[in-house]
């Protein structure tokens, strides 16, 4: 299975986690399988903006790591992102969270997402799909989340 986390702080949040999702879906190679529910969060890193709208899909697809990549920027793009600052505000984040069992470190993607296990804002809508089911530093995401700075996450809205 595959896992993206999908992120907006911008404009109509909810609509760009719907459109992300519908375009995603729209590929011939992807296949979303299940989606949490959206939760509402404070922003992290970069502090001084909008709150947060998260939430993670699973997916399938025959897609290599660097073509779903090139994908999700392109869907990104498409909703509108722009890259200005790091941690910034956004239309609309894609991130690969998880690949199958592949760790991969490259330039231009790393997987496992390299501060998931630091995010509540991933952690809890990835265990919406998965439990405890994933395992990362050795650890579950229940056990990570005990680990992780609290902060604020609140369910939003089932996203069906």
């Amino acid at each position: 299975m595959i896992y993206l986390g999908l992120g907006s702080n911008m404009g109509e949040r909810e609509c760009y986690l719907r459109q992300a999702v519908s375009i995603l879906a729209a590929h011939p190679d992807i296949q979303v399988i299940k989606k949490s529910a959206i939760y509402e969060t404070e922003p992290f890193g970069y502090i001084d903006q909008a709150a947060f709208l998260n939430a993670v899909i699973a997916i399938e697809s025959n897609l290599s790591p660097a073509e779903l990549l090139r994908v999700c920027l392109e869907t990104e793009s498409c909703l509108g992102r722009v890259r200005n600052a790091r941690w910034g505000p956004r239309t609309i984040d894609i991130d690969i969270l998880l690949f199958h069992d592949q760790l991969i470190d490259t330039d231009t993607l790393k997987v496992p997402h390299p501060y998931m296990h630091l995010r509540p804002f991933v952690l809890i809508p990835l265990r919406d799909l998965t439990g405890d089911d994933i395992v990362l530093h050795g650890l579950t995401t229940g056990e990570l989340l005990a680990t992780c700075e609290p902060s604020s996450v609140t369910f939003y809205q089932s996203f069906d």
